[in-house]
């Protein structure tokens, strides 16, 4: 199975060769890349980005594949022109440059990009996909936007807030139990405190072997034993907006 040393292999795979389908748009404050179904729909995906940024091609894929189902996608720039991580960044100084790029202080973002859906693309159903930073802004929606319809947070859990489980929207939270930067214990404490605390629907689902970033890597870069997993993931991602959007 995939098993990367670097604590965020998010990035992997990130020179990805296809042709892209949406375009780069100014929304208020940031940038966003918005990509739309071949058919007009009211439905809409914010698809929120790793600490590789929203330019990462690997998230950008992910947003042309909820276009093709059918979502409005859109992938902003949550760090509104901070220079994201990159692979030469040295991990030592990475609590010190999260600091500036807080998962939990994206309200200002959040709300620009929820009036441009509402306003410009006439999206009455909303929802978030967030990966690893992303998946951990999706957490942090689900327990402050219950206009939002449904989230899936990808291998990225909030751990510092006693009120992290009163969930406004049902979210399904993707994990593997490979992860070396958010350990198999924590996921457990979530999925038993969800339980006990959270009346909203949820699904805490681990994915045996695999590390953190699998699902949103291209699909030229998986290995033969990661296939499974990482085409299951994405279709219970598929799955989970369907239900309940």
């Amino acid at each position: 199975m995939a098993n990367e040393a670097n604590p965020c292999p998010c990035d992997i795979g990130d020179r990805m060769e296809y042709g892209g389908l949406g375009e780069e748009v100014q929304i208020e404050h940031l940038k966003a890349y918005v990509v739309k179904p071949s058919t007009p729909s009211d439905k809409a995906i914010i698809v929120i980005q790793d600490i590789y940024g929203w330019e990462l091609s690997n998230t950008r894929y992910i947003a042309e594949k909820l276009a093709a189902n059918g979502y409005i996608a859109v992938c902003p720039d949550f760090f509104v022109g901070k220079e994201p991580w990159t692979p030469s960044h040295d991990w030592s100084i990475f609590t010190e440059w999260l600091k500036e790029r807080s998962p939990t202080d994206t309200q200002k973002e959040v709300d620009a990009v929820l009036r441009f859906l509402k306003q410009q693309c006439g999206a009455k159903n909303i929802g978030a996909v967030g990966f690893c930073w992303g998946g951990i802004v999706t957490h942090y929606l689900a327990l402050n936007y219950p206009e939002i319809k449904a989230g899936v947070s990808m291998y990225g859990i909030i751990r510092d807030r006693e009120d992290r489980y009163g969930l406004k929207f049902p979210v399904l939270f993707i994990f593997g139990d490979n992860d070396s930067y958010i350990p198999l214990d924590q996921v457990h404490v979530l999925e038993a405190k969800l339980k006990e605390n959270c009346t909203m629907d949820h699904q805490v689902k681990i994915f045996p072997g695999q590390t953190h970033g699998f699902v949103h890597r291209k699909n030229e870069d998986m290995n033969p034993e990661d296939k499974p997993s990482i085409l299951e993931a994405r279709a219970d991602l598929l799955n989970w907006l369907k239900k309940y959007m």
